[in-house]
């Protein structure tokens, strides 16, 4: 009977032995011998494909050795780029750690389902690429190492999704832009040796200056203090008001003998008023005796006067128009105040904006843009206006109207501010940049050359836009050109620094107004809705020969791009307007000379001889209707019969002048 239990001990052991070995995961074993096949590494890794995954070098798997819950490979000379396919697949994965090795390329895309993580260790590496999407999806991630590789571009605000997160090393890379307010329970932190700039959020303003070291432009918190880009807003000159909550100075101090000078002054002025004021009372008692009543009469509403600043509200943002405009008769409660549009998506204040780090976009003829990136990690366009001419009623009036165009082919204004000496307008910030950038920006090899569909698309977004700013809102745009349209993701394009014309002199000077605009409004400095049918024109132009309308990049000193392909034209030169880069297309021969025609006709010098900007959309769309039924270049949702007041547009600008057809 021993012998056969001693048999029988045998056979159950080997049996749940076998169990234990046929449960283990053969997916992950794959997995882990593809990722060891597809990498050099050092000879010390002899994974043995006969045995068991659970017993290789730097692997560990659960209590049942069902599945690998660690994977530590540190300095074992791996190189190269980590293999897609492969360690995605451990998905009850808890740590990873692969670092001091020479990995290179970006982290792949599939580390997304590694949803068990816990710890990731890829330091001291040569990684690169952009922090990677997918490690903000491991939202289980307590300790996370990617410090001492070659990542660049912003840290995204979408670290925080990594809610059980402690540690974030994330020092000697090349990592730029803003930090965003990381709000997770952060113990250790460390972004030292980047390139970041702008203010430390007070969310991570705790960690010692040396978790934020080696960053020249950072500054606040435990390191330099910031310096605004915008400077602190005066009072509004309609009313005098106490100092400024944002003005930061230091009070002046006078000298005493200054103060003394002063006091003399003061009380010879008011000797002179008792003086005045007792010989008016002697004359008007003289004349009549009811004169005393009146001086009574005039104490209450010196009382209200001076009680007046106390009732003005705390300084911050409002969700509507409406809740920050009362009228002109409450101006002095709006001083210094933010006001926001009707149906904005924003909530920051006026505090918020100036505190907000900043890098310039680009400076145009009205202003300078700047990229502002507040605390909580909300990005928005402030354009900071110059040489405005505008009284505070007159900018108030127009930004109201401004504010009230919504159409998805305008930038909508946000918020604006006025005061004595600032003058600022938030838009949404269009990452995608301008068609101007788009246009002539790299030109050269590696460019990546602007398809005639695209092209197409942009001509036909950009007329829809400005068309609703003439038909329905009644705004001339002022400004058209390249720059001054933004593009969406999917290449249809916003009208942006539309209707500021009004806030400006007439004496503008002629170099701002070259290029694009009209010769009449280099004449008079006023903009029309024709003039700007003109400048669409240009832009047209510009779409279609690839160049800049400007005098150096025609080579010809004085001729404008109008006038130049208008030469080129006549001397049946056709073939030499058009880009180059559009020759490598074919059949597009037709839709371009017919979008030149048009280009052309709203280019006419005689303004009357020029379509509204409604029979443009409607002739670019007959083009573009025989090419594509694509919903996104559909037809305009104004009301083809509306058009501009005393604007109808004649009978000949259907079909532009044969004329000029190559």
């Amino acid at each position: 009977m021993g012998a056969i239990s001693l048999v029988l001990s045998c056979f159950v052991s080997i049996l749940l032995l076998t169990e234990r070995v046929s449960s283990e995961s053969l997916e992950e074993k794959q997995a882990l011998l593809a990722f060891l096949e597809r990498i050099p590494h050092e000879n010390r890794l002899q994974w043995n494909d006969s045995d068991s995954a659970c017993n290789w070098v730097g692997v560990e798997c659960n209590s049942d050795r069902s599945s690998v819950y660690s994977l530590r490979l540190p300095g074992t000379g791996l190189v190269g780029q980590i293999p897609s396919g492969t360690l995605g697949k451990l998905s009850q994965l808890r740590v990873l750690s692969l670092r001091s090795n020479r990995l290179s390329g970006q982290i792949p895309p599939d580390f997304k389902n590694l949803t068990h993580l816990r710890s990731l260790y890829l330091q001291h590496n040569e990684l690169s690429g952009e922090f990677p999407a997918s490690i903000t999806q491991l939202t289980g991630l307590v300790r996370l190492d990617i410090s001492s590789n070659n990542l660049t571009g912003s840290i995204p605000f979408a670290v925080n999704n990594l809610t059980l997160l402690t540690g974030l090393f994330l020092g000697n890379n090349r990592f730029s832009g803003n930090l965003p307010s990381i709000t997770v329970g952060l113990t250790d932190f460390n972004v030292s040796v980047n390139n970041l700039n702008g203010s430390i959020p007070s969310s991570l303003s705790k960690f010692p200056a040396a978790s934020f070291a080696g960053n020249v432009n950072l500054c606040g918190g435990p390191l330099r203090p910031c310096k605004s880009f915008f400077i602190s807003p005066s009072p509004s000159p309609d009313a005098d008001s106490p100092p400024s909550r944002f003005s930061g100075g230091k009070k002046s101090k006078l000298s005493t003998a200054a103060i003394i000078a002063i006091s003399v002054a003061s009380a010879l002025v008011g000797l002179l008023l008792l003086a005045l004021v007792f010989f008016l009372c002697l004359t008007r008692r003289k004349r009549r005796g009811g004169g005393g009543s009146r001086t009574k009469q005039t104490k209450p509403a010196e009382t209200t006067t001076r009680n007046v600043p106390e009732a003005i509200p705390p300084a911050g943002g409002a969700s509507s128009s409406k809740d920050v405009t009362t009228g002109t008769s409450s101006g002095m409660g709006e001083r210094n105040r933010l006001v926001f549009t009707e149906g904005g998506v924003y909530s920051f204040d006026l505090e918020d904006l100036l505190r907000a780090s900043a890098e310039v976009l680009g400076k145009g003829s009205v202003g300078t843009s700047y990229k502002a990136v507040l605390e909580e990690g909300t990005t928005v366009v402030v354009k900071r206006l110059k040489d405005v001419a505008a009284s505070k009623k007159e900018f108030e009036s127009q930004m109201e109207v401004v504010g009230k165009t919504k159409h998805p082919n305008v930038v909508p204004l946000r918020a604006y501010y006025y005061s004595k000496d600032e003058k600022l307008l938030v838009f949404d910030f269009m990452p995608s940049g301008s068609l101007s950038a788009l246009l002539h920006g790299s030109r050269g090899s590696g460019r990546t050359p602007l398809d005639w569909d695209n092209r197409m698309r942009i001509v036909i977004t950009a007329a829809r836009g400005l068309a609703h700013l003439h038909v329905s809102a009644k705004l001339v745009h002022g400004n058209i050109k390249a720059s001054n349209i933004l593009l969406q993701p999917n290449q249809d394009t916003c009208v942006s620094d539309y209707g500021l014309n009004q806030l400006f002199s007439n004496s503008t000077p002629p170099n701002r107004l070259a290029g694009y605009h009209a010769p009449k409004v280099l004449e008079t400095r006023k903009v029309t809705f024709k003039s700007d049918v003109y400048s669409f024109g240009v832009l047209l132009l510009e779409l279609l020969t690839g160049k800049s309308p400007n005098q150096a990049s025609l080579g010809e000193e004085g001729i404008d791009l109008p006038r130049w392909v208008l030469s080129v034209v006549r001397e049946e030169w056709t073939a030499e307007v058009f880009d180059v880069e559009l020759m490598r297309y074919h059949n597009i021969e037709e839709e371009m000379v017919q979008l030149l025609q048009i280009a052309m006709a709203c280019v006419s010098t005689v303004p009357d001889q020029r379509p509204v900007m409604q029979e443009v959309l409607r002739m670019i769309e007959d083009v573009n209707r025989s090419e594509t039924t694509d919903d996104g270049l559909r037809q305009s949702s104004d009301d083809p019969s509306k058009g501009s007041e005393g604007q109808t547009p004649p009978g000949e600008s259907r079909t532009p002048p044969r004329s000029v057809t190559p």
